[in-house]
């Protein structure tokens, strides 16, 4: 199988408050809304995590998803609060300007220009100019057990290239101007607690089928098999959703659908007001 050719998407966010979250992401990090989305039920492939009740989506990044890594903030109403584990570190962002308005707000600005999300999620934020011409996302940290068997699966398995390389951490991606992906060994099981998330990358369509065949024939653990995920009103789009070695979620989707079905809505941000007003969960 020739490697793939992917596209770093985005990385999911289970959150219990949509209200300080939504302020975080805009206020603090300068992030804008790209799409809203309401749902009555759980999503057939787990994308609001294990839960069958109404839940809600929203999109937010510094620009359209077909040219930057974006986060999906992953909202279930009446859950309250996530049990936060050990496997998510971090979400590098490079922008002098998130730091300036974080002391201009009082949002508290932690050891390492470190600013904690409501929810316990950390941004480390890079104290230099935002770029203009390219994404200010760059990188997601998670935690790994045991380094030299997550390369053999990421870089061996998934293709992913190995952009640099230490006696702890591995940093990996498709591409040298797309978001990266950085494993760093820890001294201690990983524990995804409930608020786990899941960071998604697509290929063309005529790829998905090779990558199931290449993890169905090395009996690795497939969350969802290779499935059309029907969206009412927008592109299908098919999905195969994996596990690593140290269970961190992927989700492949094609790309050919989900550039269709990943278009900005400029009503997005007022959706999202929307349902935060009137939320009675």
């Amino acid at each position: 199988m020739a490697g793939i050719r992917g596209r770093a998407l985005h990385f999911v966010f289970k959150v219990a408050d949509r209200a300080k979250t939504a302020h975080f992401y805009r206020d603090i990090l300068g992030m804008k809304v790209l799409r809203h989305e309401e749902f009555s039920e759980g999503c057939e492939a787990s994308c609001n995590g294990p839960y069958a009740n109404r839940w809600s989506k929203t999109m937010i990044g510094y620009g359209p998803e077909d040219t930057h890594f974006v986060v999906e903030l992953t909202y279930n109403y009446g859950v309250k609060s996530y049990e936060k584990g050990n496997d998510f570190i971090s979400m590098t962002i490079r922008s002098r300007e998130v730091l300036q308005r974080a002391k201009e707000q009082n949002w508290p600005i932690l050891p390492n220009n470190i600013l904690e999300a409501p929810g316990g999620y950390h941004f480390k934020i890079l104290n230099e100019p935002q770029p203009s011409d390219s994404d200010p996302v760059q990188k997601v940290t998670l935690a790994c057990s045991n380094l030299l068997k997550s390369i053999n699966y990421w870089n061996g398995l998934l293709g992913l290239t190995i952009f640099e390389r230490s006696d702890k951490t591995v940093l990996l991606g498709f591409e040298e101007r797309q978001a990266k992906l950085e494993l760093l060994e820890i001294d201690s099981n990983i524990d995804r607690g409930k608020s786990f998330g899941r960071i998604a990358f697509s290929c063309p369509y005529e790829q998905q089928e090779e990558l199931d065949k290449k993890v169905n024939d090395h009996k690795v653990k497939i969350i969802h098999p290779l499935t059309v995920l029907e969206t009412p009103g927008k592109s299908n789009v098919r999905v195969l959703i994996l596990a690593d070695p140290d269970d961190h979620e992927i989700c492949f989707v094609d790309d050919e659908g989900f550039r269709q079905l990943s278009q900005v809505d400029p009503e997005g941000n007022k959706l999202l007001d929307r349902y935060i007003k009137t939320d009675k969960s």
